[in-house]
């Protein structure tokens, strides 16, 4: 299972820059994709994203908390939409 990154994601980059397969990356426009995504298909589960999070938004898709739980639907729908 994937990770997913939620509010209160403040956009640092630590995750991105610590994940080894490159799977983060940051929505663009802000405005319209206010956090990173991590791609479903390349995440690795390692982790380290988790780690380096500065606001604890980053977690395993199965544990994210249930008042989060429409991350998980933006992420998907973020990667369906670049891969059009």
């Amino acid at each position: 299972m994937t990770h997913v990154i939620f509010d209160p994601c403040i956009r640092d980059g630590a995750c991105a820059d610590v994940c080894p397969v490159a799977c983060i990356l940051p929505g663009q426009p802000e405005a319209v994709w206010p956090w990173y995504y991590v791609d479903p298909d390349a995440c690795i589960d390692c982790g380290d994203c988790v780690l380096v999070c500065p606001v604890d938004a980053i977690c395993a898709a199965e544990q994210l908390p249930r008042r989060h739980t429409a991350a998980l639907a933006l992420n998907t729908r973020f990667f369906r939409e670049r891969r059009g």
